[in-house]
């Protein structure tokens, strides 16, 4: 049945609707491949007995004609959004054995329309971080290795468990997150498709809380169409996030293999950075090509406040998180650890719960928001964030996307990043962070391989809840690229 792992989600229900195989099937498939990957450490909780009691639930109601849009489908599920009665950690210490008594939205949502759940899977605690190394359960590896290496490299962070599962063939799609570009980057670095869609596209509710006016759902899989066919089902309006946008879901999928002739796509010169691998701007020439081959019109454009994005988000995520994780005091649920009196339990159990990169960034959110410090820091950052966010509205008024990298580099080695120096991984996020501080969709598709045989993404930044536009240009590109390389399974 290892033939059926390697099927697209798209292909996959296709097979399961004419019955070729049952999702009991597919779903036994994929829970042996995950059993047999452990060396990559992409869940950090498997549910193989959960996975085929809901696949046998799908089979049934597939034979009786009541299939839903992703019936008998198995994803996997990033750590950070709760499931009832099935551990949620965010691959923190502090959250225990902590076990949810509801459901996030967006996995409800999956489960509503038939899909299976394989297991839970691994990110950077907290999703802080972009090489996954922060996570408690350890490091992900990524299933690409360069040409004649044996070095493990990072499958990039926050949602590394999720690139490196969908890479691997270890789910058919998985959820994921993105505060910073922890969708975009991770599906770069593994070949894979991640979308960030707009704000409030994907509700928040029930998704442990990073940095809430960043934090957003979305899928990472294994072709744009599985994309668009995920974040369908993952959309939708929630009453319980108030920030939940009140639109009806567009039709992603068929968006797909739409013509893009006359779209107008904008090059912002701002992405050229210093430093930038010949290979990555080679690249971004070939994206900018196919879609000129594809009829698009190609325009510079100008978006002069991202050199202030990184240090404007590193400001706003930091004082968000502080406030955001002020809740786990070992009280409620999750770590306690023992002390004298209340405030030394306080102090001991997110001493010992938290890592030191989530320390570090409280520290940080703690210190801009004192008094003194407030206006100097945090609300300039909130003034310079209005000003990044009304650079994509001008450039909108001109051009219906962008097209820039998705990453400053391939993925580089577990621990080739030295922690004592964050700044220098914090520099990975350069090409993605603003998106997140406007809020606007973009996403990230593979388009090539360096000369080390690993894969490059290229992103598209789109219109404010025009991810439509955003799978019409990844479709080009997509059918332009023809990327067809695979991993060679080495963790077998």
């Amino acid at each position: 049945m290892t033939e059926l792992t390697g099927l697209t989600l798209k292909a996959a229900l296709e097979g399961l609707k004419s019955k070729e195989f049952s999702s009991t099937e597919i779903t036994q498939a994929h829970v042996e491949a995950v059993a047999a990957a452990k060396a990559l450490n992409a869940y950090v909780l498997e549910t193989p007995e959960k996975a085929l009691d809901m696949a046998r639930a799908a089979d049934a109601r597939i034979a009786r004609g009541e299939a839903g849009p992703l019936d008998g489908a198995p994803l996997g599920i990033k750590d950070l959004f709760c499931t009832q009665g099935v551990r949620t950690t965010a691959c923190s210490r502090i959250l225990g054995d902590f076990k949810p008594t509801y459901e996030s939205t967006v996995t409800a949502n999956l489960w509503r329309d038939g899909a299976v759940m394989l297991g839970k899977l691994n990110l950077d605690e907290f999703a802080m971080g972009s090489s996954n190394e922060t996570s408690a359960f350890g490091p992900v590896s990524n299933p690409w290795r360069a040409n004649g290496s044996n070095q493990t490299l990072t499958p990039g962070g926050s949602s590394g468990g999720s690139a490196a599962a969908v890479a691997a063939d270890l789910c058919l799609g998985a959820t994921a997150t993105d505060t910073g570009g922890s969708i975009r980057q991770p599906a770069a670095f593994t070949g894979t498709v991640g979308i960030k869609p707009t704000y409030g596209r994907c509700s928040r509710w029930g998704v442990v809380a990073f940095a809430s006016s960043l934090d957003q759902a979305g899928p990472i899989a294994k072709t744009v169409d599985d994309a668009a066919i995920l974040l369908r089902s993952m959309s939708g309006h929630d009453p319980k996030d108030s920030t939940s946008l009140p639109d009806a879901v567009p039709d992603f999928p068929s968006f797909v293999g739409k013509g893009v002739k006359g779209l107008r796509v904008g090059v912002p010169k701002e992405y050229r950075v210093d430093g930038m691998p010949a290979e990555i701007e080679a690249l971004w020439a070939q994206g900018i090509a196919w879609l000129k081959d594809a009829g698009c019109e190609i325009v510079e454009v100008s978006l002069p406040h991202t050199k202030y994005a990184l240090p404007t988000y590193y400001i706003v995520a930091p004082a968000e998180a502080s406030s955001n994780l002020a809740r786990y005091d070992g009280m409620r649920y999750g770590l306690r650890a023992e002390g004298r009196n209340l405030e030394e339990v306080y102090e001991n159990t997110r001493g010992q719960g938290f890592g030191e990169e989530v320390k570090r960034r409280i520290l940080i959110g703690a210190y801009v928001l004192s008094a003194g410090y407030y206006d100097a820091y945090y609300l300039k950052a909130q003034k310079v964030r209005r000003r990044i966010a009304d650079d994509f509205k001008t450039v909108f008024e001109r051009c219906d996307a962008l097209l820039t990298p998705a990453t400053p580099s391939a993925a580089f080695a577990l621990g080739a990043k030295d922690t004592m120096d964050p700044v220098t991984m914090y520099l990975n996020d350069v090409f993605t962070v603003t998106a997140n501080l406007a809020g606007v969709p973009a996403m990230s598709l593979p388009a090539g391989l360096d000369e080390k045989g690993l894969p490059l993404g290229l992103q598209l930044i789109g219109r404010h809840k025009d991810e439509g536009t955003l799978f019409s240009l990844a479709g080009a590109i997509e059918k332009a690229a023809d990327f067809r390389a695979k991993p060679q399974a080495w963790w077998l």
